[in-house]
C-alpha cells in the first residue's frame, strides 16, 4: 500500500499529464507576482494573462501539489455560513451577492474545464446527507430556504429511503441533493489550469520558495536563487502560508485532512454503492466525504488532525470511518492513502483582503476550496484591473484573528475540535 506523500496519492498516480516548470533564478520584473500555485494562484494567473498582464507565479514545490491536488474534488453551491446568518452579519443584499457568487464559482470551474478542454473526470451531483436523525430537520429547512427564499430550484430533499437507494446503505437519514453540484479529479484540474496559463504567457516557476517579500510601490519578492519585482503582489498560499505574511496568518488555522482510495471495486459492489455517481458529504462536524473514481475505486475522506505531522498509518486512520457506512468493504484492499493541509477561519468563511494599494490576499476556504478558490483567482484579477467591487463583497465579511494569533491558536482550536468530534460520536 502506498501512503503519506503527495507523490503516492491516487491523484498523483493518475495524473494525465506531466508538467514541469523551472525554478526561479536571477532577477525578474513583471506586472503581477503571485505566490502560490494552487487553484487561487493559477486561476488568478490565467485570468490576469487574459487581460493582458505580464504574470509571474512562484510555487514552493510543484503546481497543484498542495491542497489543490489532494482534496475531495467536490464543487457545491453555498458557504459554510448559511445565507440567513450571513444576512444578520452583513445585510441581506450583501448575503445575496455571496450566495450568487457561490453559484457562479461552480459554473466557473465547469466553464474553465470546457473552455480549456481540461480532462478531469467532471461528473454531476453533490449529495449532503444527514448523519443523524436529529440533523434531518435542518437539512429539510435548508432545502426549503434555498428553493423558497433564494429561488434556487436545483436542490431537492431526499428521504431516508431515497438516500438508502442512492447509496446502497441505510446509514443516513435524509439528504440535500445539489443537481448542479459536481465533482472532479482535482489534480488534473489544477494541471489543466497551469497548462492553460502557461500557454497564455504566464511565467510559472516551481521549487521557488518565497523566503521574504518587501512591499511598496513595486513589491519585491525573494527566493533562494532569485528575485521578482512587480507592480502587484498576490498571496495565494492558503494552508501553506506559514510565517510569510504574519498578519494574514492570524486569520487562518492550517489543519490536515486525509483520504484513501480502495482498489477497483468488483462490479456487484460498484453497482450497489452510489449507482448515480454522486459526490457525498455527511453532516458531521468532522465531515466524511466520498465518491467513486473514474476507474471504479471508492475515494473516502475522513478524519483530521491539527499537528505538523500526518498519522503513521493514514489508511487505518480513515478506513474505520468508511467501514461504519460500508462494512462490506472490510476486506477491500486500500491502494492509496494520503493527506493534505487546508486552512480554516474562525467563521469558516474565506478571508479576502486588499492590503496596501497593490497587495491582495485570498485564503481560508475552510473545505470549499475547489470552487471558491478558483473564483477567488478571478476576483483577484478583476481587482488588479481596477474593478474591485466583487472582491470586496468577500473582503467586507468580518474575519477575526484566532485568539492568541499564530502562537497560541493551536491549543484552543484542538480543544474546540475535540469537543465537536465527541458530539459527532455521542450526541
Amino acid at each position: 500500500m502506498k501512503n503519506q506523500g503527495f507523490e503516492a496519492s491516487y491523484y498523483a498516480n493518475t495524473a494525465n499529464q506531466s508538467i514541469r516548470f523551472p525554478s526561479l533564478k536571477g532577477d525578474h520584473e513583471t506586472d503581477v507576482c503571485i505566490i502560490g500555485g494552487g487553484y487561487t494562484g493559477l486561476s488568478a494567473a490565467l485570468h490576469l494573462s487574459e487581460k493582458g498582464y505580464r504574470v509571474t507565479l512562484l510555487e514552493a514545490h510543484r503546481v497543484g501539489s498542495g491542497a489543490s491536488g489532494r482534496n475531495g474534488g467536490q464543487l457545491c453551491q453555498g458557504h459554510n455560513m448559511g445565507h440567513a446568518e450571513l444576512s444578520k452579519k452583513v445585510g441581506k443584499q450583501h448575503a445575496d451577492l455571496l450566495w450568487e457568487m457561490s453559484v457562479e464559482s461552480v459554473e466557473l470551474v465547469k466553464h474553465l474545464i470546457q473552455q480549456h478542454q481540461i480532462d478531469c473526470d467532471l461528473k454531476a451531483g453533490v449529495l449532503h446527507v444527514a448523519a443523524k436523525n436529529s440533523h434531518v430537520e435542518d437539512i429539510q429547512q435548508a432545502v426549503d430556504y434555498k428553493r423558497n427564499t433564494l429561488g434556487y430550484q436545483k436542490v431537492q430533499y431526499l428521504t431516508k429511503q431515497d438516500v438508502s437507494e442512492a447509496l446502497g446503505t441505510p446509514h443516513f437519514h435524509g439528504g440535500e441533493l445539489y443537481e448542479d453540484g459536481a465533482h472532479i479529479h482535482p489534480y488534473n484540474f489544477a494541471l489543466g489550469l497551469a497548462k492553460a496559463a502557461h500557454e497564455n504567457g504566464v511565467q510559472l516557476f516551481e521549487q521557488s520558495d518565497v523566503i521574504h517579500y518587501q512591499s511598496g510601490d513595486q513589491p519585491r519578492v525573494k527566493t533562494p536563487k532569485g528575485t521578482v519585482k512587480a507592480n502587484y503582489l498576490l498571496f495565494a498560499c492558503n494552508g501553506y502560508l506559514d510565517k510569510l505574511h504574519p498578519q494574514a496568518a492570524k486569520k487562518i488555522m492550517p489543519i490536515n485532512n486525509f483520504i484513501l482510495a480502495t482498489e477497483p471495486l468488483p462490479e456487484a459492489i460498484y453497482n450497489k454503492i452510489n449507482p448515480k455517481d454522486y459526490a457525498i458529504a455527511d453532516s458531521k462536524f468532522v465531515v466524511n466525504y466520498f465518491r467513486l473514481s473514474a476507474d471504479k475505486r471508492l475515494l473516502w475522506g475522513g478524519g483530521e488532525n491539527y499537528r505538523s505531522r500526518f498519522p503513521k498509518d493514514i489508511a487505518s486512520f480513515v478506513k474505520k470511518h468508511m467501514l461504519e457506512v460500508y462494512p462490506e468493504l472490510t476486506h477491500t484492499k486500500i491502494d492509496f492513502s494520503w493527506g493534505g493541509t487546508l486552512a480554516i477561519t474562525l467563521n469558516r468563511m474565506p478571508y479576502f483582503a486588499h492590503q496596501e494599494k497593490n497587495v491582495f490576499i485570498a485564503q481560508g476556504y475552510s473545505g470549499h476550496g475547489v470552487a471558491l478558490a478558483t473564483l477567488a483567482g478571478k476576483l483577484m484579477a478583476e481587482a488588479v484591473s481596477g474593478t474591485a467591487e466583487r472582491f470586496n463583497v468577500f473582503s467586507n465579511v468580518p474575519c477575526a484573528n484566532f485568539p492568541g494569533g499564530t502562537l497560541l491558536r493551536w491549543p484552543g482550536l484542538v480543544a474546540g475540535m475535540l469537543y465537536y468530534s465527541l458530539r459527532d460520536r455521542f450526541s
